[in-house]
């Protein structure tokens, strides 16, 4: 089974996810430049979402992406009862985790591209006490079960050899515990370490791209010092930001049988939840570029769902290679939905696309021929409806 969400979110002026200069991210479209924001930023804005704090966190069910890996562990042993000395032995050669497998194999695939969802490894400064990667993981399904090992390690060789052996010799002897986190199960995992698993995403996001061209303007600003004389009048500070207002379209998809593969056939009453949570973290968290200078919080006026049983996804991202524009009795909006909509139902003719399909709409923006669903929560209960129950 195949789920995909289609959106449709016009942002007033911001910066919501900028490049290494502080502009706003672009791409070409159609021959255009276009207004983007990451699927990395996409993910984490999910990912952090109070939607899914609100629904996993208190269960256990979220990962946290870190370099504090020794204090997890070191925390973890101290709740085993382990010995103090042990304990700063183990510690001590925790940073060193995700170092063993820098020079890989020729013919080594490598699953899943590093992104910021993933185990990545940074090129600043190493800080005493912690890995030089950013650890994905699952601190309830997988941080116990790591200290677990790696005492039982220390205490088969003993604190002498323990000191003497190479962090590869460790780690291949850990085997490793599936994460049974949310965002994980979603989003993925790529790591160069045997501590952990390869997690193959389960959800892909797209570059969200605007329907229309993209117009870049730059915002001029001064600061004055509160306390500075009347009589020395000017600006103790000057600088510009640049910003833009564009409306999106954005594209998730789901594969249910990936989704119950990484978190397990048993957990597929939590699957049941995560789907129609991803829709509505998906609908409702904002990335926060530069959102304290600009408040752009506005919620898409369109959201789409198809349910297929064939695993075809489509994105329909083409209906903007020509640029929408709007006009004083048509909003850029309003021309966006029509424009998917006209598109959508052309390409679903001609491949045969069969899916179940809802959406819900801010105001008359009609859609193919579906009726709209009052509100994101009857769409959600909606798309509840479609998951399997066993």
């Amino acid at each position: 089974m195949l789920i995909q969400i289609h959106m449709l979110q016009n942002y007033a002026p911001s910066n919501l996810n900028r490049d290494d200069t502080g502009s706003p991210k672009d791409a070409i479209f159609g021959g255009a430049t276009r207004g983007r924001i990451s699927s990395q930023c996409l993910k984490r804005s999910i990912r952090k979402s109070q939607t899914f704090a609100d629904a996993f966190k208190d269960e256990g069910l979220l990962g946290e992406r870190t370099k504090q890996l020794p204090k997890m562990i070191q925390d973890e042993l101290e709740a085993l009862k382990a010995d103090k000395d042990a304990i700063a032995a183990i510690v001590g050669r925790v940073p060193e985790i995700g170092r063993e497998s820098k020079k890989k194999n020729k013919d080594q695939e490598v699953v899943n591209e590093p992104d910021e969802e993933t185990t990545s490894e940074t090129d600043g400064e190493e800080i005493a006490g912690e890995t030089k990667q950013l650890i994905f993981i699952d601190r309830k399904t997988e941080a116990r079960p790591l200290a677990e090992k790696l005492l039982a390690i220390f205490k088969k060789v003993g604190p002498k050899e323990w000191a003497k052996l190479k962090i590869p010799e460790i780690t291949k002897e850990l085997d490793p515990s599936v994460p049974r986190s949310i965002d994980i199960a979603m989003f993925g995992r790529m790591t160069t370490s045997q501590a952990f698993k390869n997690v193959q995403a389960s959800v892909q996001v797209a570059h969200a791209l605007s329907a229309n061209a993209l117009k870049t303007e730059f915002d001029y600003y001064t600061a004055m010092d509160d306390n500075q004389p009347d009589s020395e009048p000017g600006a103790d500070m000057i600088g510009d930001v640049e910003f833009n207002s564009c409306t999106y379209y954005k594209y998730i998809n789901v594969s249910w049988d990936g989704l119950l593969s990484n978190l397990g056939e048993e957990n597929a009453a939590i699957a049941r939840r995560a789907v129609p949570a991803l829709l509505e973290a998906a609908a409702t968290a904002h990335p926060s570029g530069k959102q304290n200078a600009f408040g752009a919080f506005n919620l898409p006026d369109f959201v789409l769902v198809e349910v297929s049983e064939r695993n075809l996804p489509v994105s329909y991202v083409n209906a903007f290679v020509v640029p929408v524009k709007g006009y004083s009795d048509q909003s850029l909006l309003t021309n966006s939905v029509t424009a998917l909509s006209t598109y959508a139902s052309r390409l679903s003719q001609a491949y045969n696309l069969e899916a179940q399909r809802a959406y819900m709409s801010v105001g008359d923006l009609p859609f193919m021929d579906l009726k709209a669903k009052p509100s994101l929560n009857d769409l959600k209960q909606w798309l509840k409806a479609q998951l399997p129950t066993q």
